[in-house]
C-alpha cells in the first residue's frame, strides 16, 4: 500500500545536468524524477520507506540562463584516501592550481509541485507505520526542517520548500496542451553495484504536468 504527499519547491536557479553534456553543463527542461526524490529524502528519509515520484507540475515558465562557474578539475583518489586513513598522511587538492572555468546552461526562477508516494520496505521496524511516517514528513515540511539542505540539481542551487496545503496556490503555467521534452533521466539502477546503469523515459508535459505513474522506461 502507498501513501501520498505534495510538496512545492522553488529557487532562483536549477541545473539538472544531462549526462551526455557533463563538461559544458546543460540542464534538462525541468525537474527530473531522481532530483525530486533527492529533495524528499533530504527532508525525510527512513530505511523503512521508499519514495516514488508520481507527478511533477511545472508552475513557472521554462527559462534558461548562461553562467560560468569555477570548478575543480580533479577528484581525490580513493587509494590516496585509504592510505591517508591508515598512515595519517595528509592529502590535499590545491584549488588554485586545479581550477577550471566552465560554462553552464541553467534554468532560472523555477517552481515545481512534487506529487509522490512511499512504499513500506522490509527494513521497517514493528513500531513503524505509514501514518506515523506521513505525519513526520508533513510536520518537518511545515517547519522547514531537513536532514541536509535540499537543492535543485547542484548543491550551489539550494531550493525552498513548503507542504502543499492548497493546490490552487500553485497553478500550472502550461495549461491547454502538451509539450514533449524528449528523453530524460528517470533514475539509476543500483541492483548491480558493479554495473550501475541509467534509466531513461520519454518526458512530456500535459497541461504543465509530467505524469510518471505509467511511464515506459528504457534501461
Amino acid at each position: 500500500m502507498s501513501y501520498g504527499v505534495k510538496l512545492a519547491v522553488w529557487g532562483d536557479y536549477a541545473l539538472f545536468t544531462r549526462p551526455e553534456l557533463k563538461v559544458e553543463r546543460v540542464s534538462y527542461d525541468c525537474l527530473t524524477p531522481s532530483a525530486a526524490r533527492g529533495i524528499l529524502e533530504a527532508i525525510f528519509w527512513h530505511p523503512g520507506l521508499k519514495w516514488c515520484i508520481d507527478r511533477i507540475k511545472v508552475c513557472r515558465p521554462i527559462r534558461y540562463a548562461n553562467i560560468r562557474r569555477n570548478e575543480v578539475g580533479i577528484k581525490a583518489d580513493k587509494s590516496q584516501i585509504a592510505q591517508a586513513i591508515t598512515t595519517g598522511k595528509r592529502i590535499a587538492i590545491v584549488a588554485g592550481q586545479e581550477i577550471q572555468q566552465r560554462a553552464s546552461m541553467v534554468l532560472k526562477d523555477v517552481q515545481y509541485v512534487i506529487e509522490a508516494h512511499f512504499d513500506m520496505t522490509s527494513k521497517a521496524s514493528p513500531s513503524d507505520n505509514p501514518g506515523k511516517f506521513v505525519e513526520m514528513f508533513k510536520r518537518r515540511a511545515r517547519k522547514g526542517q531537513c536532514f541536509h539542505q535540499p537543492y535543485l540539481g547542484c548543491r550551489e542551487f539550494p531550493c525552498h520548500f513548503a507542504l502543499v496545503e492548497d493546490e490552487t496556490a500553485y497553478p500550472s503555467c502550461y495549461e491547454g496542451g502538451s509539450r514533449p521534452l524528449g528523453l530524460m533521466l528517470y533514475d539509476m539502477d543500483y541492483r548491480d553495484p558493479a554495473d550501475i546503469k541509467p534509466i531513461f523515459f520519454q518526458a512530456e508535459l500535459n497541461d504543465g504536468i509530467m505524469d510518471l505513474r505509467d511511464c515506459e522506461v528504457y534501461r
